[in-house]
């Protein structure tokens, strides 16, 4: 039996594609690349929202498209404003961090702060069920650290408890990203010592996306959650 957390929340970096009003024009004719996986993580916010109520857990969401400002990568990464926004004067760029990005990022880490520790950060999150012309086989992805005892080992766990009742379901370690690759998490486990905070990102393939699925997958980590955490 791993070490149980005393505390847990759940976040989602990519819960929406709404573009604030002062910001639409810059998506004039974009309203397709905006419905799609690039504008958002369809269903991930659906997927939370479930989990979060059955486990009765504060959520924080992001819904402001990732193509304005992409919550879940660093400060410095030159990803961060997409093609429609990197154009933007720095002093508008720096007013869009302060209205969006820094709001959200701080509230999530003032709140661990505050959570009686070892706390587990869930980050949920959706991708392409192909890229490139590839089909990704990963059905649940759990990305996180392998270098941190306690990620591993919830990973571990929960692992084993997705495949008894999701037996279809094919379930990875850090697929189909890896878990050290810039995140919210990634940053926030330089704020946090190991035994304190586990980050895991979970991926669910969007060809899961029915309702009924979306039901299903939150019962699923929900019953893996229990022997973590009750």
């Amino acid at each position: 039996m791993h070490s149980k957390f005393s505390s847990i929340i759940i976040t989602c970096e990519h819960a929406g594609n709404n573009v604030p009003k002062e910001y639409q024009s810059l998506f004039d004719g974009a309203d397709r690349i905006l419905q799609s996986h690039r504008g958002w993580d369809p269903g991930a916010i659906e997927v939370a929202r479930l989990l979060a109520s059955k486990r009765n857990t504060p959520l924080f969401y992001c819904d402001v498209t990732r193509l304005l400002i992409e919550a879940n990568r660093a400060i410095d990464n030159t990803q961060m404003f997409s093609e429609y926004s990197k154009s933007l004067p720095d002093d508008i760029k720096e007013k869009i961090r302060q209205q969006y990005y820094f709001p959200y990022r701080n509230s999530v880490e003032s709140f661990i702060q505050s959570l009686t520790k070892p706390v587990l950060h869930l980050s949920i999150h959706t991708f392409t069920p192909e890229l490139n012309n590839v089909k990704r086989k990963t059905d649940i992805g759990l990305l996180f650290d392998p270098s941190r005892k306690l990620e591993s080992d919830c990973c571990a766990h929960l692992c084993v408890k997705l495949s008894l009742t999701l037996p279809s379901f094919q379930i990875d370690f850090n697929q189909p990203y890896a878990g050290i690759d810039d995140g919210f998490t990634t940053y926030l486990r330089t704020k946090f010592a190991d035994e304190d905070y586990a980050g895991i990102e979970i991926e669910i393939n969007q060809k899961y996306f029915s309702a009924d699925d979306q039901v299903k997958i939150s019962i699923s980590l929900n019953d893996a959650l229990k022997e973590l955490l009750d």
